[in-house]
This record gives structure tokens, sequence and C-alpha cells, in this order.
């Protein structure tokens, strides 16, 4: 199946042709938010500013990670890498793929 993907916003264009661009691998649990997508590639120095490009294609999303207080929620959990990030000015180098996970609960 071919992944569908929108056309970034234009404040975000920019930052596509700085090459910043990173791989994100979406929970299943949001991905009622991108129309079933499993992953997508968003721009961004930051994981804030990847959350932010989400955002921008998704909205509502970002409400589902990130609380009021713009801490990343105790249920879910952001891989850069491959190692577990829990701030949201944590810088990604180019090419670095980003994680969200959510974890399950209940009985």
């Amino acid at each position: 199946m071919a992944l569908r993907r929108r056309a970034p916003a234009a404040h975000l264009q920019r930052r596509f042709r700085d090459g910043l661009m990173h791989r994100v691998q979406i929970a299943p649990l949001l991905r009622s938010y991108t129309g079933g997508l499993a992953e997508d590639s968003v721009p961004g120095h930051t994981l804030g500013e990847i959350l932010a490009g989400l955002e921008a294609r998704y909205s509502g999303i970002r409400f589902r990670v990130i609380d009021e207080q713009d801490r990343i929620r105790p249920h879910i959990w952001l891989f850069v890498a491959g190692r577990l990030a829990r701030d949201l000015s944590q810088p990604l180098a180019p090419g670095d793929e980003v994680q969200i996970v959510a974890a399950l609960s209940g009985g």
C-alpha cells in the first residue's frame, strides 16, 4: 500500500529545502489522526518542531502526545534514533528517525 502524504504547510516548506527531514513512525493509537498512515517525513531541528510539523498536517495529534504544560504524556514514549527522549528540546541530527509509541494499559 502506497503512503498518502499531504503537502507541507507553507511555513514548513523552507525546512524541506534545508534537508532536515526525519522519518516519523506513528503509533497505531494515533493513526486515526493521520488517515491511517503509519509513517511520514517531517522537517525539524528538535523533537518539539517534529511534533509541530505533525500538528500542521494532522490537526489534533500533538495534544494526544503533549499535555497542557508542554510535557510528553506519561503513556507516550518518543524515541530518537532508537533512544528514549523525554524532552521536547531534544536536538535532532540529520536523518534521525523518530518513533512515537503509545503504551497500552487496562486489565
